[in-house]
């Protein structure tokens, strides 16, 4: 998340993002390199995602979660933002699913520390640790910074803000701030890469980014061809071409 605009860093977690199963809302492949006939076609905002009323988040939350997303998966001349291509609409209609709010989780004790392979072993489900991640983020930023939300700070503080979180630097009142950032991370990349009907990837946007056919029938030819983009637009399960 460096303010250097040469630097392929933020774009280099969007290289990580694509080896997530299709299953879990992401996709396989890897960040084309575009000719310059077109790739000011296929860099361009989306345009501004359809006016959403969040159902689950509050306005401060929502004010946070517009400036965070934004800085994880920012617009830049690799491809469209998650801004752009309505990652927030997928948040708030996410956490309204039963994974989110833990209905399909195991969620009684003993909530002991354990080793990565076990699992999550905390008390908050996914909404919760979202929820409570924020409010204390916040609150985080307003004892340091004179009162101002996180929002409220200007990009490079804000980044500082979220890299204090993904190191697990930031002393947080109620959880962990690690497990939060990793969890908004999730969600954030989960909404960029996921099928268009859940509300994000508008217009199938980071598929066409990445050269991924989407649910096309057949494109065995293609199954073993690494670091080209397949030639044809993608297509939704809804069967809309991109």
């Amino acid at each position: 998340m460096s303010d250097d605009t040469q630097s392929p860093s933020r774009r280099n977690i969007i290289k990580s993002m694509v080896f997530i199963p299709i299953g879990a809302a992401a996709t396989t492949g890897v960040v084309r390199a575009l000719s310059p006939a077109t790739a000011a076609d296929a860099n361009a905002p989306e345009g501004k995602p359809d006016a959403y009323t969040p159902a689950f988040f509050n306005q401060v939350e929502w004010k946070f979660l517009n400036a965070a997303v934004d800085r994880l998966i920012p617009y830049d001349e690799h491809g469209p933002g998650a801004i752009e291509l309505g990652v927030l609409e997928f948040l708030d209609r996410h956490m309204q699913t039963p994974y989110a709010t833990g209905d399909i989780w195991y969620m009684q004790g003993p909530f002991v520390k354990a080793a990565p392979e076990f699992g999550y072993q905390g008390k908050l489900g996914l909404r919760d640790i979202i929820r409570v991640g924020i409010k204390n983020v916040d609150g985080y930023c307003a004892s340091q910074f004179g009162g101002k939300a996180f929002a409220d700070l200007d990009r490079k503080q804000q980044e500082e803000i979220l890299k204090g979180c993904e190191g697990g630097k930031l002393k947080l009142e109620d959880i962990s701030a690690k497990l939060f950032f990793t969890n908004l991370l999730n969600e954030v990349r989960n909404g960029y890469f996921a099928d268009p009907k859940h509300g994000g990837n508008k217009g199938m946007g980071a598929w066409k980014m990445i050269g991924y056919p989407g649910m096309r029938a057949d494109y065995l030819d293609w199954v073993e061809v690494r670091d080209k983009p397949y030639p044809i637009g993608p297509v939704d399960l809804a069967g809309r071409r991109g």
